[in-house]
C-alpha cells in the first residue's frame, strides 16, 4: 500500500488520500472584485477531479486592501460567498475535500497606495506602509473572523491563515519587520501575540480542521532562529492548531538556493520537536520523493504546488509511477490507466 494513497484524518477531516493542492496566488479575477470566476471553478475541480484529496485554494484576501494585487479572490464581503459556495460544491462533486488560506497582504500590496504593517519598514520597491495601532490590530482580527465565518458558510472543511512569505501575520512574527515597542512587538512571545489572537478568534468561528503556513526560514540575519519557530509551533500545537503548513522566506529578499525538496527539512524539524502534523511542500516533483518523505516520517501531508499547475492528474501520474492502482474518475475510465 502506497502511503501517499493511504487516507489520513487532520483536525477531524478524513482525507482520501495525502496529496494537497498547495495555494498558489492566481491573479485572475478580471473584475477586480475579489469574486470567483468560471475560471477559478474550472481551474480547481480539475485537479479535484485529477484526485487530490484536498484543494486548497490560493491567498483570498479578508480585505480589499489586503489584497496582493486587485486580481486577488476576497472573501470580505457576503457578496462573494456564492461563488465560494459553487467552487467548493464543484470541488466536492468530484470526491476532494476544499480549505482557503485567508490572507492579509500587509506592507506587500499592490492593490493599495501603501500597505499596512507592524511598523513604517516598507518591503523594497514598494510604498511605506502605515504602522497599525492597536485599533487598527483589532480591525484584521475581525476581518480574519468575519471571512472564517463565510467560509464555513460557503462549505470549506479546512481553513489556512497565511503566516508565512512576509504578508500581515508572517511580518508580526519577524523581528526582521517588527520594531514595535508595545505588546505586539520585541520578545517572540509578543510578536506571536496577533496569530495567537486570530487563531483564537478563527477557532471559534470553524468546526474543521485548521492550519497554519509559515516561513520556518527567513534566510536573513537577525530573522526568526529555530528556537523561535519552535516556539510558534508549540503554541500553536497548545491553541488547537492542526497542522502547520511548512514553507519558507519571503519575508525580506533574500538568495534562496532552490532544489528538490529544499524545504522538508524544517516540516520534519517541527513535526519531531513539537509533535504537531505537518505539511511539506517545495519542489516536490514526483511520486517517488512523496513516498519517501512520508516513509521517512518528515511529514503528514504532501502539498504540490508547480507540478499540479503542469499537471492537473498528478495524483495519476505518481500513482503509475509508484505502481499503485488509483481508481478513475467515471468519465474517465477509458483513459485513466495506461495500458499496451
Amino acid at each position: 500500500m502506497s502511503l501517499l494513497f493511504s487516507p489520513a484524518v487532520v483536525g477531524g477531516v478524513e482525507l482520501k488520500n495525502r496529496i494537497v493542492m498547495s495555494p498558489m496566488c492566481m491573479y485572475s479575477v478580471t473584475k477586480e472584485d475579489g469574486r470567483v470566476t468560471p475560471w477559478h471553478i474550472t481551474h480547481y475541480a480539475s485537479r479535484a477531479v485529477g484526485q487530490a484529496g484536498l484543494i486548497i485554494l490560493e491567498a483570498t484576501a479578508v480585505a480589499p486592501e489586503g489584497r496582493i494585487s486587485r486580481r486577488d479572490l476576497g472573501i470580505w464581503d457576503d457578496s462573494q460567498v456564492p461563488g465560494l459556495t459553487e467552487l467548493v460544491a464543484a470541488v466536492h462533486e468530484a470526491g476532494s475535500k476544499a480549505g482557503i488560506q485567508l490572507g492579509h497582504a500587509g506592507r506587500k500590496t499592490t492593490a493599495a497606495a501603501h500597505g499596512v504593517a507592524p511598523s513604517p519598514l516598507p518591503f523594497p520597491d514598494m510604498a511605506v506602509p502605515e504602522e497599525l495601532t492597536v485599533e487598527g490590530i483589532a480591525g484584521v482580527i475581525d476581518a480574519f473572523v468575519a471571512a472564517a465565518r463565510r467560509a464555513v458558510q460557503a462549505g470549506f472543511e479546512v481553513i489556512e491563515l497565511h503566516a508565512a512569505h512576509g504578508y500581515l501575520l508572517s511580518e508580526f512574527l519577524s523581528p526582521l519587520t517588527n520594531h514595535r515597542q508595545d505588546q505586539y512587538g520585541g520578545s517572540k512571545e509578543n510578536r506571536f501575540l496577533l496569530l495567537r489572537q486570530v487563531i483564537e478568534a478563527v477557532k471559534k468561528e470553524n468546526p474543521g480542521a485548521l492550519f497554519v503556513r509559515i516561513s520556518a526560514e527567513e534566510y536573513a540575519p537577525g530573522g526568526n532562529t529555530q528556537e523561535d519557530i519552535l516556539y510558534f509551533a508549540l503554541e500553536m500545537k497548545a491553541l488547537g492548531v492542526d497542522l502547520i503548513d511548512t514553507s519558507t522566506g519571503g519575508v525580506v529578499p533574500a538568495d534562496i538556493r532552490f532544489f528538490p525538496n529544499y524545504q522538508v527539512p524544517y516540516a520534519a524539524a517541527i513535526r519531531k520537536e513539537a509533535g504537531i502534523a505537518t505539511g511539506a511542500v517545495g519542489l516536490i516533483h514526483n511520486g517517488s520523493q512523496a513516498e519517501e518523505i512520508l516513509a521517512a516520517g518528515q511529514s503528514d501531508l504532501i502539498f504540490i504546488g508547480r507540478a499540479l499547475l503542469r499537471d492537473p492528474y498528478w495524483p495519476r501520474t505518481a500513482a503509475e509511477e509508484l505502481g499503485f492502482s488509483l481508481p478513475a474518475p467515471a468519465p474517465y475510465e477509458r483513459g485513466w490507466h495506461v495500458k499496451a
